[in-house]
């Protein structure tokens, strides 16, 4: 028998289209291109009957995905993550550098979460996914969902911006001791406040600086670009540093230090921070902020 996955709808407050709801509840569905693709091979049944992208959910509903022979068995990742918490409905892990958050690499976060993270009891379970991205050379705190409804407030309070972000950085050169950067991003507004915590002086970059940023958007790149437009770029960054600056072997200099948001479930207000790894540490090892 082909290997198979079920999934029990929870009652709904209005009618939804399967291709709405359903991504993430299959391991080998976890976007909506990746349903779609799995309805259109009519893998998906509601009910006893094959689904399509017209099928309407109103609860109660047994939905299964019978996996076709050519993709199985597929290759499990082994990648231990730490993880910093988690529940029935969420998670926050730690990426490390070097590695993906998701995309079509096999080695990415998003394929390492099963194997590290309880699974939910929730009816609307999903395979655990991250709420949003962190560069590939990146450190520090990443949101998770692990069940549909839980996604889908994550994505509520980062569209609403009521999740407080810090991050910490390494910049190059002499820099003012705060400020807020208001420089589009990929033609997007987009905000970042910084504060400098220390300056060492440096006889290859003049002047490095212990940065505290708290972007109050969520573009690509857009601390590394905002750091970068102040003539200030991020140590070791490769794609937005000047040629002669760059530093080499010792990754980007950019963390993802602190999360704080409400509960989307119990309502607590809940605050999570990760220590800077020990390449922060090393530059300023006077600083007692850690």
């Amino acid at each position: 028998m082909l290997p198979t996955e079920t999934h029990s709808v929870p009652l709904q407050e209005k009618p939804i289209r399967l291709q709405d709801y359903g991504a993430g509840i299959f391991t080998k569905t976890p976007t909506k291109s990746a349903l779609k693709k799995a309805l259109k091979k009519e893998l998906i049944s509601v009910d006893g009957k094959i689904a399509t992208t017209a099928t309407f959910l109103y609860g109660h509903e047994v939905i299964i995905f019978r996996e076709p022979p050519s993709l199985a068995p597929k290759k499990t990742l082994v990648f231990p993550l730490e993880v910093v918490y988690q529940d029935d409905y969420l998670a926050v892990i730690y990426k490390p550098a070097g590695i993906l958050t998701s995309g079509n690499k096999f080695i990415t976060v998003a394929n390492a979460l099963a194997q590290n993270l309880h699974s939910s009891t929730q009816e609307d379970k999903i395979s655990p996914r991250p709420a949003h991205r962190l560069d590939y050379p990146t450190t520090g705190l990443l949101l998770i969902g692990k069940t549909n409804t839980a996604l889908a407030a994550l994505h509520q309070l980062f569209e609403h911006k009521t999740i407080a972000k810090t991050y910490f950085a390494v910049a190059i050169g002499a820099m003012k001791t705060q400020g807020t950067i208001q420089e589009p991003v990929d033609g997007k507004m987009a905000i970042s406040s910084y504060e400098v915590l220390k300056t060492v002086p440096s006889e290859r970059f003049q002047w490095l600086n212990l940065v505290k940023l708290s972007p109050k958007t969520g573009r690509r790149h857009q601390l590394r670009k905002h750091l970068a437009s102040l003539n200030n770029p991020i140590l070791g960054d490769k794609e937005y540093g000047t040629e002669p600056l760059i530093l080499n072997g010792k990754g980007l200099y950019l963390h993802a230090y602190s999360l704080t948001f409400t509960h989307p479930f119990s309502q607590e207000k809940m605050t999570f921070t990760k220590a800077l790894p020990s390449k922060f540490t090393k530059l300023f090892p006077d600083y007692g902020g850690f």
